[in-house]
């Protein structure tokens, strides 16, 4: 075991499958020589090869295409894209090519692309650098959405997502690349360095999709959350002591619906928070499956904490987050019926 942050965790991962299986390669802006914008992919080309690790040109619809066609062919891409922001020239690739590939070849062909992208805000990024657009995804029928929020799962999840034989976006939460809340908002419960989850193998392991992780057991309030709002929530609750079951949904696609079921009968209560854009936000999602399967448990209405329907503000994103105080709003106002 080794002291990780998601970033060192990220890398070792694909370090990991570098050398597990030759048929990995890695393709992005600037992934080779420098190491990734965030650093991600530091140290790899040098270690495996311009042949396994290399740089492309600035052209997104370029690099997810020629992953689809190195998926096509044989290989196991991880392309990077540097921001979520900029997936959209890719999205025709992902969409249209990606996410068809088997049903439309009748299984004679697989597109195993894991898509490696940093999304929300956190480095005061603005509109371009800072979106969160995972609810495109979970959209897409084809498409695997997974989002880390330690990094012990960040290492075991992207294993899982390279050996899986179908297209993977995986986004990472770059707010808590280094630890949860590097910056200087919403100090964590205890340092980073003490908690659990920064305890990472070195070598191989996987965490199987599709399965959330509760962060933390109670009986009065469930709350559904994944991302840099894991830490969030969890900070909140614990200054609140407030008795509330934690759920880190982990991969939205395919979803543990089965946990969130259990969860939410056991309290009869459902709080979801997350970063992105209220309407058509992933949340609206998970509140509709909800009420479809719990509707006889509830003992009040289901409640979310997301972001604003705004354009992303620059010098503003932290009042963009939800936060100590509207998340804490929240818990007061359905604890409260």
């Amino acid at each position: 075991m080794a002291k990780m942050n998601m970033i060192e965790a990220i890398n070792s991962a694909m370090d990991v499958m570098l050398d597990r299986d030759k048929k990995t390669v890695i393709l992005g802006e600037d992934v080779g020589y420098f190491g990734g914008v965030f650093r991600a992919t530091a140290g790899l080309q040098e270690k495996h090869g311009k042949q396994r690790v290399f740089d492309t040109p600035i052209s997104e619809c370029g690099i997810i295409g020629v992953a689809v066609g190195m998926s096509a062919y044989g290989l196991r891409p991880i392309p990077e894209i540097q921001f979520a922001d900029y997936i959209y020239p890719g999205l025709d690739q992902l969409v249209s090519e990606a996410a068809r590939m088997r049903y439309r070849s009748a299984n004679d062909f697989i597109c195993p692309i894991t898509v490696r992208t940093p999304f929300g805000g956190g480095i005061f990024g603005g509109q371009t650098h800072s979106q969160s657009p995972e609810s495109l995804f979970t959209h897409v029928c084809g498409i695997k959405t997974v989002i880390p929020a330690t990094p012990y799962d960040a290492k075991g999840l992207l294993i899982a997502a390279i050996e899986d034989n179908d297209p993977v976006v995986f986004f990472e939460p770059k707010r808590i690349y280094n630890g949860p809340f590097s910056g200087y908002y919403d100090r964590p419960v205890e340092p980073w360095s003490k908690r659990p989850e920064s305890e990472v193998p070195e070598g191989y392991y996987r965490i199987e999709l599709g399965k959330a992780r509760t962060v933390r057991e109670g009986q009065d309030l469930t709350i559904l959350c994944y991302g840099t709002m894991v830490h969030v929530v969890e900070a909140v609750v614990a200054n609140m002591q407030i008795d509330a079951d934690i759920v880190d949904l982990r991969t939205l696609m395919p979803l543990d619906i089965n946990a969130i079921e259990a969860s939410v009968k056991k309290t009869g209560r459902c709080m979801i928070v997350h970063e992105a854009t209220r309407t058509s936000g992933f949340g609206a999602e998970l509140a509709a499956l909800v009420q479809e399967r719990c509707f006889y448990h509830l003992e009040a209405p289901i409640e979310r904490v997301t972001g604003f329907d705004t354009p992303y503000p620059h010098s503003l994103e932290w009042a963009y987050f939800p936060g100590p105080v509207r998340i804490g709003t929240a818990i007061e106002k359905i604890m409260k019926v």
